[in-house]
């Protein structure tokens, strides 16, 4: 069986290295992929964006199945076009994927469909999102709408910080067209968590919650990223919250997609808080989170082609976990997530302890020599039975990149905070 992964990040040398396990998949594709997925499949090089080239090299290689990894290409319409030519493939459509394509819509739609989140306002002009601001005082939370790689999301602090935020957006278009409305949200306080499940209409099959990183230095401190490290399972995370927010959220979510005519089908991801009054929405996804992913598709157990298969035809998979915990730490371009340099030589990865794996986000591969084409460059992970040892796994592994000034990392992922 023919497999295509579509992406080139950290999510997708995951969703690779999971599939290149299954004994069915006789060829593995990835477009574009990168350096380390390279290593495991062939890497064509067409652009995530480019629906049309897509569908003609899967029905040129008469590929069984593809499995789409980012938004960006979801919210082109690649799953549609696929659909259209008969093509098996895994992801929503544009309009399923809208729920992360758009936070007004996300925030609009959890409104109608009472699934619990902070209260928001979304404007269009920047005074009178700062007159909201000036009302509602802080700390408070200012969204770009659309997609902004994970960076379009300010937890201010002070008055003055919205305001700025605001500025950068609406007046200086910081995010383009993604920042042409923002939302101003209530802050939430508790501890976060990212609750995912493989979806399929009304049918919602829950991950292992997974806890993510997204400020870029140690002790959660200075601007938002992508995603600096994660782990799972969340041992401060109680089962009543998971169950909470699976009967509170995920399935209500999915029921009120279908309901919209939006019906989803693929990796739905909520990015939820704990609060006192229990489990809130910050945001949805549509798609597997990164770097979640990276310590979500190690523990599982079953073969990641059956399970889509099984979603997509209405079957339980019958999910089953390892029991382990797993940890990692991104290794980004220094400056990051602001400005940083490209073409940076990677060390030798041969010299990282074995119970450590490496999965590669923004690398490339030359002459058998891998160097860095992104900010979030690579992803250091373990699974161990118990969270000491995982830990203390990635701290080794991490001694490689130690006093290099290419790049930097956060020393303090897995520890449970």
């Amino acid at each position: 069986m023919k497999v295509l992964v579509i992406g080139s990040g950290g999510r997708e040398h995951s969703i690779v290295a999971k599939l290149a396990s299954s004994t069915e998949i006789t060829a593995l594709y990835a477009a574009p992929g990168n350096g380390g997925i390279a290593d495991l499949a062939t890497c064509v090089p067409i652009d995530v964006t480019a629906v049309d080239d897509l569908v003609h090299f899967a029905k040129e290689e008469q590929i069984d199945w593809t499995f789409v990894g980012p938004e960006i290409p979801l919210l082109a319409g690649v799953v549609n076009a696929f659909q259209q030519e008969n093509l098996n493939v895994f992801g929503p459509t544009k309009e399923a994927a809208l729920i992360e394509g758009s936070k007004d819509y996300a925030k609009s739609f959890m409104r109608v469909h009472a699934i619990p989140t902070a209260a928001s306002e979304t404007f269009s002009d920047a005074e009178k999102a700062k007159a909201y601001i000036a009302k509602k005082g802080a700390p408070i939370v200012v969204k770009a709408d659309g997609l902004a790689a994970g960076k379009g999301v300010v937890v201010a602090l002070t008055v003055e910080e919205a305001n700025e935020a605001v500025e950068s957006m609406l007046v200086d278009n910081q995010f383009g067209q993604a920042g042409s409305l923002v939302i101003i949200e209530d802050f939430l306080d508790g501890k976060e968590f990212s609750l995912m499940a493989f979806v399929n209409g009304k049918d919602v099959y829950p991950l292992v919650p997974a806890r993510d990183h997204k400020r870029v230095y140690d002790n959660d401190q200075g601007p938002n990223t992508g995603g600096m490290g994660a782990y799972a399972p969340i041992p401060d995370l109680q089962q009543t919250v998971i169950d909470e927010a699976i009967e509170r959220i995920l399935k209500p979510a999915a029921a009120g997609l279908v309901k919209e005519e939006r019906s989803f089908t693929g990796v739905l991801y909520a990015g939820l808080i704990e609060t006192t009054d229990g489990p809130k929405v910050i945001e949805f996804n549509a798609r597997f989170g990164d770097p979640e992913t990276q310590v979500i598709l190690p523990l599982l157990e079953n073969d990641l082609l059956q399970v889509m298969r099984d979603v997509t035809a209405g079957i339980d998979p019958k999910l089953t976990w390892k029991d382990a915990y797993a940890t990692g730490t991104v290794i980004a371009a220094s400056g990051y997530p602001g400005s940083y340099d490209k073409q940076l030589p990677i060390p030798d990865l041969t010299e990282l302890p074995q119970d450590v794996y490496c999965i590669h986000a923004g690398t490339e591969k030359t002459a058998d020599v891998y160097v860095s084409n992104g900010g979030r460059i690579l992803f250091i992970g373990s699974v161990h039975h118990n969270r000491t040892d995982a830990v203390e796994s990635v701290k080794t592994g991490l001694n490689i990149f130690k006093d290099n000034p290419n790049f930097h990392y956060r020393t303090d992922i897995g520890f449970g905070k």
